[in-house]
Order: structure tokens, then C-alpha cells, then sequence
């Protein structure tokens, strides 16, 4: 049995084409997928428990997809609900799609059935698992200690097919999943309707991320239709195309290795993958293989506090310091971490002062190898400590020597320029991530919870 799967966007919030979804809920897909989370932008997300993206932009576009699930009568599912897929943010996936059934509400519609997949990890198990040797490192190995396990402000495991499969099988109108595989919730369908495995997790694979895989990736809806020996993949938007090189191309994309994705319970390879194109904006992929593998292994991520930060930004213009900056940089550092100490009373590992020239190299640092001339740098100074208020006391001690510190010691007294005032802002809480690792599982469902439940339809008094 084919199994035609829409995908309007790349992760919930970031946006979609209207007309494009309009004209892929016209083809009648058999289920809608979309993910909601990413962890493009750090650990703070996971560390927090909170989205990164708007949540009115996520109730927008959740009300364009509830109101197609309606139409198509249809699963919609979600993954890796609100950026991080803890327990928390299923809930709040939870709660958003509460308020718009209150807003959609119809007498003569039956009641959501909703099932919410949560995958968030106790650190007291993650502790035992680790004692038991269950959990292994992937590289690069971070290493890893139970006080670290202990230290996570939250650990999630990425859920595989099975688990979006579990859901599926309660006859759920919606599924809020919390982290998942990106891939997971695409190839869920497809493999229990016994589409072919490989086809079913390579189409995941290029349809996880909405259009990127076609010639306009910010058009957001693509199609990808599952057989029992390939896929067939195509955008909606006008315009847009899929070619061999774009879909083929998309294997690479958050993966190192072109030709194997490692998933929950085994591998895809596509060494032997052909990429056709059938017209000027569909491409047929064949050849692709799943490969299982036993123990059935999950990812695991966790994130840790590890500090409060302040920042600082002034500009330099004078063509003297934007010439000599790297060397008004080092000597305003020394001074400042001399001044700090002395002020505060600190020791040398109670803070760090780091200093970023934008323009420069604050992107790679020492591994910068471009040099070009400049007209204007800023300069981007960020205070790490263990309190907030710590932070923000050490940046005021730096704001006046940011605005006006010379080169030498018998030169004027320059004035640079701060963007904003006040020139420190609080950035509150640091995270890193701290696990890099798998951890097997006695059977694929032993780490998660299932929970079923209705949304009625009907009108409020």
C-alpha cells in the first residue's frame, strides 16, 4: 500500500506557504508531519524547558494544520514538541491545540482523540543505566560521570518509529510526541502500512525538513509518496522543484556520513540509492536499505547549568584602534581581569571575560585565516560567572573602560561608541549540553510514556 505523506515546514513556527499547503492537502496525503523542535540553537531550549520559537507563530500555523488534519481526516503528528521535547513542552503542545478545538468548535464534530508521547528521561534512571553500562558514548566522547547524569536539568531520549507507531495505533486524530528522531514521525506510517523499509526511512530522511531538500527551501510544503520499492518526492509551491542533486544532496544535511543515517533500532544505507528525475519538479528515489540492528538503542541529550552570563558591545571606528585592535583587545583584557579581581576580591577561576571582534574573528577565533581591511569592529565582551548578579557587577566595572581606554599609556584618551544604553545586558542562565551518548533499552518502548486522551469539539456555554 503507497503511503503519501505532506510535510509543510521544516520545524513548527518558522513558517510555510498557504497555497503550497492548500495544494498538498489536495492530493489527499494520508497523514501530516511536522517537527517542532531543533537543536540549532544551543542547549538553552532543553536546559530551560522552553520553546525557541513564537508560540504565536506555532498557534498560527497549528491552526492551518488542525484545520487540514479536519478536512483530510487524517493523523497530524508532531515531533520533538517545542524546540526540546521535554515533558513540559508536550504540554504545552497539549494546551495550544486545547485553545484552538475551543476556537473550532463544532456540535456536529466527534471529540479529538489526541495521544501525547512523552520522552523526557529521570535522572535517577539515566544514573542506573549508566551504573548497569547500559549507556555508551558516541564520539566525539564528552565522558560522562553520575554527577553529571545527577547535574541535567533535563535529559531527553529521541524516540524511533515504534513509538510514533504505538500512537498511531490508538486511533489518535493528533500525536504531540516529545523528542524524536526528525525522521521517526515520516517513517512511522509508510513501514506499518508495509511500505518498504529502507524507501520509507530515506523518504524521512529528505521530506524531515519541508522544502530544503527543492530549489525554494522557504516554500515549506514538499509531498513524498512511499511504494514497495522507493518514494516519489515533490514540492507544491509554485516554482519549486526537486531535483536528483537537491534531494540526493540532503542526506548530508545534519549527518556526517552521505550514505548511513544511524536511527533507533538500526541504519539506513544508501550506497546503493539511484535518483531519477521523473519531471521538472518530482524525483523517484530506489535502492535504499534498512539495515536493524540489535540492542534497540535510543539518543539521549542532556543540558546543564553551568553559569550566568552578561554582555557588553561597543564599536570602533578610529581607523588607530580598528588597526590595532587584537592589541587594544590584550591589554584592555589584562587590565580588566587585574581590576576585577582586586575590586571584587575574586580569584582568576571565579570569572572569564571573553572578547569577540566582530569582523574579525569572532566566529573562529585563533583559526581565522582571513585578513581584509576594516572601517568599523565591534566588539562583543561576554562575562561568565556563577551568579547573575556576579555578572552584572563585573560588567558595570567594565562599561566605562569599554567606552574609553587607550592603546598606550601616552596617548589621549580615545571614546568609542556603545550601541545601546545601558551598553550590559543580563543574559541570564548558561547551558551546555553534557551527554553525547546511547542508551539501550530492553524493548523500544520501555522509555516512554503513552497517554491517550479526548478533546471535545463542542461548543462552550
Amino acid at each position: 500500500m503507497n503511503t503519501r505523506v505532506l510535510v509543510p515546514s521544516g520545524v513548527l513556527g518558522l513558517g510555510f506557504d498557504r497555497q503550497a499547503l492548500a495544494a498538498g492537502v489536495a492530493l489527499k496525503p494520508d497523514v501530516i508531519c511536522i517537527d517542532g523542535g531543533s537543536t540549532d540553537s544551543g542547549p538553552f531550549s532543553l536546559g530551560t524547558s522552553t520553546s525557541k520559537y513564537s508560540r504565536a507563530a506555532c498557534v498560527a500555523e497549528w491552526r492551518d494544520l488542525m484545520a487540514a488534519r479536519a478536512q483530510l481526516n487524517v493523523p497530524l503528528i508532531i515531533g520533538s514538541a517545542g524546540t526540546c521535547g521535554t515533558d513540559d513542552m508536550v504540554d504545552w503542545m497539549l494546551d495550544i491545540t486545547r485553545q484552538i478545538a475551543t476556537e473550532q468548535s463544532d456540535a456536529n464534530a466527534p471529540a479529538l482523540k489526541v495521544a501525547l508521547l512523552y520522552s523526557e528521561q529521570q535522572p535517577s534512571d539515566m544514573t542506573q543505566a549508566f551504573r548497569d553500562k547500559h549507556i555508551t558514548a558516541l564520539q566525539p566522547d564528552i565522558g560522562l560521570d553520575e554527577a553529571t547524569i545527577t547535574n541535567c536539568a533535563h535529559i531527553v531520549a529521541l524516540a524511533g518509529a515504534e513509538h510514533i507507531q504505538a500512537a498511531l495505533e490508538t486511533g489518535a486524530d493528533i500525536i504531540i510526541a516529545g523528542r524524536t528522531t526528525d525522521t521517526a514521525i515520516v517513517s512511522a506510517l509508510p513501514i506499518m502500512q508495509g511500505c518498504h523499509e529502507g524507501a520509507s526511512w530515506h523518504a524521512a530522511k529528505i521530506a524531515e525538513c519541508g522544502a530544503l531538500c527543492s530549489t525554494h527551501p522557504t516554500s515549506g510544503v514538499i509531498i513524498v509518496e512511499i511504494d514497495e520499492s522507493g518514494f516519489t518526492i515533490f514540492p507544491t509551491a509554485k516554482g519549486a522543484r526537486c531535483t536528483p542533486h537537491s534531494v540526493s544532496a540532503h542526506m548530508l544535511y545534519e549527518n556526517t556520513d552521505p550514505f548511513v543515517l544511524y536511527e533507533p533500532g538500526g541504519y539506513l544505507d544508501v550506497h546503493n540509492a539511484e535518483y531519477h528525475a521523473i519531471d521538472e519538479r518530482t524525483v523517484r528515489v530506489s535502492g535504499s536499505k534498512w539495515v536493524a540492528t540489535l540492542p534497540y538503542t535510543l539518543k539521549l541529550e542532556g543540558a546543564k547549568l553551568v553559569g550566568y552570563q552578561s554582555t557588553l558591545i561597543a564599536l570602533l571606528r578610529d581607523a588607530h584602534y580598528v588597526s590595532n585592535a587584537s592589541a587594544w583587545v590584550s591589554r584592555l583584557s589584562d587590565y580588566l581581569n587585574n581590576s576585577v579581581q582586586a575590586s571584587l576580591d575574586l580569584k582568576p577561576d571565579d570569572f572569564f571575560i571573553e572578547f569577540r571582534l566582530i569582523g574579525v574573528d569572532a566566529t573562529l577565533g585563533e583559526l581565522e585565516t582571513r585578513l581584509s581591511e576594516h572601517h568599523e569592529i565591534g566588539v562583543l565582551v561576554i562575562v561568565t560567572a556563577q551568579t547573575q548578579d556576579l555578572c552584572d557587577e563585573i560588567a558595570k566595572i567594565i562599561n566605562p573602560f569599554l567606552l574609553h581606554y587607550p592603546l598606550t599609556d601616552d596617548e589621549p584618551l580615545p571614546t568609542f561608541a556603545f550601541p545601546y544604553s545601558p551598553a550590559q545586558s543580563s543574559r541570564g542562565p548558561l547551558y551546555e549540553f553534557c551527554l553525547n551518548h546511547i542508551v539501550s533499552v530492553e524493548t523500544p518502548l520501555s522509555a516512554t510514556r503513552l497517554v491517550s486522551l479526548e478533546i471535545s469539539t463542542e461548543p462552550t456555554a
